[in-house]
């Protein structure tokens, strides 16, 4: 995904962090702002939507901003030669080009798994009942007209008395998404969450469902055991289907990988507390690497 910047006026302030022209390289919250949240529609055609925005750089420059519904992989490098051109070339009947963002959907996806993780947080460690969801799972994670994501439906939500940690219940929740506990007669604390986010956070990574025996092999089915394989044989690739944009940000891309098999530990001992997959997501605390997360499921 990539956004131009084009607008009416002759002067831009110029800025910092450009290419080898004046293009100016804009984040995706600076996109959000001018559009109003990508609000009003001036157009679409066949690689994008084109929407109203206002600049803040001075009194305000009137923009249009072209957001791209893709860039074909392994382009980036022509992408921006294209930019670079692009934004030389000025003429009083032509718009001009400003600037540009190319973060892409990747940023969004990370700031899905950022959302989710600080709302549990919230709902275990911030709240004055303790609440353990019970039923996260990507039809319960909602996002806005800002794409800040909304946890719903707390219907099957369990609420924990205060010094109570854990407590015994009927299971509650969606196959595919529930923690082993729920079959094995064991208590019930805010870890079955965690469990669930692990699962859900494997989907964002890999954008696809955590069980498919209809799409893929059998050996990828169970998203589960394939990642963590391919985590410890160091075949990162595979996991995003060799996306640019994921491969782009290696480092941060091998810490998510790495957080979630502690998320889906079938110990729930062995599962952080949401508040420390919040930091191990953001990179404040060490991610060492977890083990197998169902040993006993893969025994021999």
């Amino acid at each position: 995904m990539g956004f131009f910047f084009i607008y009416r006026k002759k002067h831009v302030r110029p800025n910092h962090n450009v290419l080898d022209s004046n293009l100016r390289s804009f984040n995706y919250e600076e996109l959000k702002e001018a559009t109003n949240g990508f609000n009003e529609e001036l157009g679409k055609g066949a690689f994008g939507v084109v929407y109203k925005g206002i600049l803040q750089i001075g009194s305000g420059v009137p923009v249009a901003v072209k957001k791209l519904k893709f860039v074909v992989q392994d382009s980036e490098k022509e992408f921006k030669t294209d930019l670079n051109i692009i934004g030389q070339t000025h003429h009083k009947n032509l718009v001009r080009l400003v600037g540009y963002c190319d973060e892409g959907q990747e940023r969004q996806r990370i700031d899905i798994a950022y959302g989710v993780a600080k709302g549990l947080r919230y709902l275990h460690e911030e709240c004055r009942t303790q609440i353990i969801h019970c039923d996260i799972k990507p039809q319960n994670i909602l996002l806005d007209d800002h794409y800040t994501v909304q946890i719903a439906d707390f219907g099957l939500a369990k609420l924990l008395m205060m010094n109570q940690s854990q407590t015994q219940t009927a299971i509650r929740g969606t196959k595919g998404y529930v923690a082993p506990e729920w079959f094995r007669n064991m208590a019930i604390s805010t870890k079955v969450d965690v469990y669930s986010f692990g699962v859900v956070l494997l989907e964002v990574i890999c954008c696809r469902r955590s069980v498919d025996r209809e799409n893929v092999s059998e050996e990828r089915a169970i998203l589960t055991d394939w990642v963590y394989d391919c985590n410890h044989d160091g075949v990162l690739d595979a996991i995003v289907d060799n996306e640019m944009e994921a491969l782009h940000e290696k480092t941060k891309l091998e810490r998510f990988v790495m957080v979630a098999p502690w998320c889906i530990q079938e110990d729930p001992s062995l599962r952080p507390t949401m508040r420390k997959v919040v930091r191990m997501l953001e990179g404040v605390v060490d991610v060492h690497v977890p083990p197998c997360p169902s040993p006993f499921s893969r025994a021999g």
